[in-house]
């Protein structure tokens, strides 16, 4: 009887091992399809009058693109990233005017940053010379990003810059701020930093309607009338057009004219003014919005 007893429970043990075993298994490949599909992220970050956008592509590669206006950016960058993480891969400015830089010298203070790109063009403020002293005092890679650089993003996910495509450095600031377009699956975000009408117009000539479309616009120079012309808009055929303004801001962004322009393509319109930030999360086939107030 004794026998009989532990043989039982060899068996029952072995039963019950054999399912641990099993159910491990699926838990794992579980884990690991998890890891090999997670989604995009991009948010338009609320900072006010000026922009500041994060990118985590589906294997964790982040990037900043601008860095908002001084002393707005750090909270809400706090809210969309890991709690813990301290490390930004790369910081692409889109141009050097201090409603996109300002932020960024507390950005490097806190956050160890990998590369970061520019376009090229020249800004003498005070800000900006204190900023390029900061990267350089980091001994941080800068770039001058320039039209068909890639950057590779992982699972994936993929930014191309559009513009510029020549030598900037006497432009002014918005005229040859960087125009790119991140793509993951078929999820594709147009960039436009506060690219002007007049650089719509040579990325228009430089590239056919097919590239351009787009699910989401991200709207020029926070909506202001200079931006978003009719051609562009129909070029890039925007589901979504989100934009990036302060509430009650002295310069009237976004523009009665922009928001009529976007509504004749029946655009869906975000704004950090109204929304707060705008989160975009895409598993490369469909994407889904949340907002942070």
């Amino acid at each position: 009887m004794f026998v009989k007893y532990n043989q039982h429970i060899k068996t029952y043990g072995l039963f019950f091992f054999t399912l641990f075993l099993f159910f491990a298994t699926i838990f794992i490949f579980y884990l690991n399809w998890e890891n090999s599909h997670r989604n995009l992220t991009f948010a338009v970050l609320n900072v006010g009058q000026g922009e500041a956008l994060f990118i985590e592509s589906p294997t964790g590669t982040q990037i900043l693109i601008d860095g908002g206006p001084p002393k707005k950016t750090l909270s809400h960058l706090a809210r969309v990233m890991p709690i813990f993480d301290r490390t930004i891969d790369a910081v692409v400015i889109t141009n050097p005017d201090a409603d996109h830089i300002g932020g960024l010298i507390d950005i490097l203070k806190v956050y160890k940053v990998g590369q970061i790109f520019e376009a090229g063009t020249y800004n003498d403020s005070k800000i900006y010379q204190d900023l390029k002293k900061e990267i350089k005092d980091k001994n941080i890679s800068n770039i001058l990003a320039k039209k068909e650089m890639r950057l590779y993003l992982g699972g994936g996910a993929f930014i191309d810059i559009l513009f510029p495509d020549r030598d900037v450095s006497q432009w002014t600031t918005n005229d040859g701020s960087v125009v790119a377009k991140l793509s993951y699956g078929n999820t594709r975000v147009m960039l436009t930093g506060d690219a002007t009408k007049e650089t719509e117009k040579i990325i228009l000539q430089s590239y056919p309607q097919s590239f351009l479309e787009s699910d989401i616009l991200k709207i020029g120079h926070h909506g202001s009338q200079t931006s978003t012309s009719y051609d562009f808009m129909k070029a890039v055929s925007p589901q979504y057009a989100l934009i990036s303004n302060g509430k009650n801001n002295k310069y009237g962004h976004p523009h009665k004219n922009t928001l009529d322009t976007i509504a004749d393509f029946g655009s869906q319109i975000f704004r950090t003014d109204l929304e707060g930030t705008i989160i975009m999360k895409s598993n490369g086939i469909k994407e889904t919005f949340s907002f942070i107030k």
